[in-house]
């Protein structure tokens, strides 16, 4: 075995006595991941090594900072490529199908159903597994795949050495021995979350919200409208993504028909089937692992019901009869024999020709819960007006509805950003209040006489919480909370209205209106608008922001403000950390969208700063660090309050803007880099000795 370091939150770093030859067992690698240790080890890497992908000596490219979890470090594991388990290797066969899944040793079926269900809209699958792809031309090793977060469309790139066990791949796998596609989709999105372990056990609406960029509901199956069919034909006609799964029993035991028990299965259609006796409403199921299939009325293999059925019709059904994973129940049955249904509505046309499908439009709002400026807490406490306030119309009403009211349907999701890196779960809800008739902001004279026209029933600590509902035409204002005063969170909130409706962003109130506290980033920092101006105007030809770009823009950004003076403590150093802390290629530059996350961060960690600068010297004095670093959620003991006295203040005991700032890039992104590689969620990580090097160097 392939000897660590192993680093714990209360442990030290043990003796380091590997030598070269001890670092890794061949039993552990296939031949060309053998090449690429061979590479490391003598020196021969290229100079682009320093970068989190590199290239090998073969010039495959090789992605040396996946994550490694237990699994894929045992002796029997070897890492290969598909051009070594097989003769001729293909990235597709046939087209990508939802059979192509069949599930392997991770416990990963949430995320398989999500697949099972994007593989029905051929456009949707095509923006999460771009084509183009192949083992043939062009080939060089290194495969592309995108999912959504938290509002933006992100790029995954990977190598395509797999984790096998005697020639077999041990996780996802396609029927088809030279198909890959899934297996490095499974790859990529394991590297997205943290590592293959990150991928064992969750819940498919959030594998379907990044695989979509869709909004997804959980359901009673039991409160579902009594009639079913044209239930879920509106939400089919919609395009939404739809898994179910019955949670009354033991993990993955089965039911007396088959259903298993705590396994997530995809619905994937439904019809109206003709038979000898009349017409019957059928579902078609699917199970990710690819067997274990529905064993009551209409079952492929014993449901006497398909007697009564045309040859041509089955044949429009695409009925198979052999247990492949796919099956059809009836509507009745499906309800008896699952608890749960996970939706996603979609919320991005799905841009084929003709389609009919129509998903909701959607606008998106941005947003941050601060500590003692914009953390309110829940409805029932004092301070719930300093939350967050969006401002919200409904216009046009809906035109297919069989209610003779005139009402506006919409769905509201509030999503809190990187919680489960965080590894903390705030329980968030939402409240829909009308607005104010002169106005687009609540004063807390208006809550305290006003009662909400809509809210959560309670706070939830899902990642997404989501608000279903219809509405008068009227204007209306949407608050975000948390279940507690001044818990700081990132967060993202969705109005999906029906095609044409006027939903409009939120009005913010000026500051004086709210309260002396949000003066903060806004009388500190450029507008949004402005900022944009300075990255074009800092950045270099090719759109890409260095740090000594970034340190031009953030000394003119600061000398505009309530800050101006705190400048002179910006030095290029501060810039170089936060531009490689936010990098997440490996380039030592920033893109716009690198660079919007990480100004984001610097607005936020302003108001935090404004709030605990008592005496406004533009300066923390020592003491008031620690409760500045809580209020921007980052808990630490008096030894690394030590460490942070010696390394980050001025010689006064004080720390500056600009090393506040520093300071917690460095603590938020040294602790998410441990939360990754603790996928287990133990409190110690193990890493390679080039992991440990890369981890503490390049920062």
């Amino acid at each position: 075995m392939r000897k660590s370091l192993s680093l714990s939150s209360e442990g030290s770093l043990p003796p380091l006595d590997d030598d070269v030859d001890s670092v890794c067992s061949d039993e552990l690698l296939g031949s060309q991941s053998r090449r690429w240790l061979a590479d490391l080890l003598s020196g021969d890497m290229p100079p682009e090594s320093a970068d989190v992908n590199t290239v090998g000596r073969d010039g495959l490219f090789v992605d040396y900072h996946f994550p490694l979890g237990e699994l894929e470090m045992q002796a029997n594991v070897k890492w290969k490529r598909p051009k070594e388990l097989c003769a001729s290797p293909q990235f597709i066969v046939n087209g990508a199908t939802r059979l192509d899944v069949r599930q392997g040793k991770l416990n990963d079926c949430w995320f398989l159903s999500a697949i099972a269900s994007l593989s029905v809209h051929r456009s949707l699958l095509e923006k999460v597994v771009p084509l183009g792809q192949s083992f043939q031309d062009g080939y060089n090793g290194c495969f592309a795949f995108r999912f959504w977060q938290y509002g933006e469309w992100e790029e995954v790139r990977i190598d395509d050495l797999l984790p096998t066990q005697d020639n077999n791949l041990i996780y996802l796998s396609s029927p088809d021995r030279q198909e890959f596609w899934s297996s490095l989709l499974e790859k990529a999105y394991a590297k997205l979350k943290g590592g293959y372990r990150a991928l064992d056990m969750g819940f498919p609406h959030e594998a379907m919200v990044d695989m979509t960029g869709g909004v997804a509901e959980v359901l009673s199956v039991s409160s579902l409208p009594r009639d079913l069919p044209a239930f879920l034909r509106h939400l089919l006609a919609r395009g939404a993504l739809i898994n179910c799964a019955n949670c009354q029993g033991p993990l993955e035991k089965r039911n007396e028909f088959g259903i298993m028990f705590r396994h997530a299965y995809s619905l994937t259609a439904l019809e109206t089937v003709k038979t000898a006796h009349g017409t019957q409403d059928l579902v078609r199921i699917l199970n990710p692992w690819g067997n274990t299939e529905w064993e009551g009325p209409w079952s492929d293999m014993k449901g006497p019901e398909w007697d009564t059925v045309s040859v041509e019709e089955q044949k429009r059904l695409d009925r198979v009869r052999r247990e492949d994973g796919e099956f059809w129940m009836s509507v009745s049955d499906f309800r008896q024999n699952f608890e749960l249904m996970e939706v996603c509505h979609l919320t991005e046309t799905l841009g084929e020709p003709g389609s009919s499908v129509l998903p909701w439009s959607c606008i998106k709002h941005h947003g941050n819960w601060v500590p003692s400026i914009t953390a309110g807490g829940p409805a029932q406490g004092g301070s719930f007006w300093q939350n967050p306030q969006f401002y919200f119309i409904l216009s046009e009403v809906d035109s297919n509805t069989a209610d003779s009211r005139k009402t506006c349907s919409f769905v509201l999701a509030l999503m809190q950003k990187h919680q489960r890196r965080r590894g903390i779960n705030l329980a968030i809800a939402l409240h829909i209040y009308p607005a104010h008739p002169q106005g687009t902001y609540l004063s807390p004279e208006d809550l305290r006489v006003l009662r909400p026209v809509l809210y959560s029933p309670q706070y939830s600590s899902r990642r997404e919480v989501v608000l279903r509902g219809s509405l008068p035409p009227g204007r209306y204002i949407i608050i975000p909370s948390t279940a507690e005063r001044n818990q700081q969170g990132a967060f993202l909130l969705r109005v999906l209205t029906e095609q044409g409706n006027a939903a409009t962003p939120a009005h913010k109130p000026a500051p004086e209106d709210v309260t002396e506290h949000s003066l903060s980033h806004q009388a500190a920092l450029p507008s949004p608008k402005s900022i944009v101006q300075l990255f074009k105007k800092h950045c270099n030809k090719k759109g890409f922001c260095k740090p000594v770009h970034l340190h031009s823009l953030l000394t003119e950004a600061i000398q505009g403000g309530v800050l101006a003076g705190s400048e002179k403590y910006l030095a290029l150093e501060h810039c170089k950390s936060m531009v490689v802390l936010m990098d997440g290629q490996g380039i030592a530059q920033l893109n716009w969208p690198e660079f919007q996350s990480l100004w984001d961060k610097i607005r936020r960690w302003t108001d935090i700063f404004l709030v605990f600068d008592k005496n406004k010297t533009q300066h923390l004095e020592y003491q008031e660090v620690t409760p500045a670093l809580k209020a921007a959620g980052i808990m630490v003991d008096d030894l690394i309050m030590q460490l942070v006295g010696l390394r980050y203040t001025e010689p006064d005991m004080t720390i500056s803007y600009p090393g506040f700032l520093y300071l917690l890039m460095k603590l938020e992104s040294m602790i998410h880099k441990f939360q990754a590689y603790d996928m287990a969620g133990m409190g110690a990580v193990t890493v390679s000795f080039r992991q440990w090097l890369h981890m503490t160097m390049y920062n």
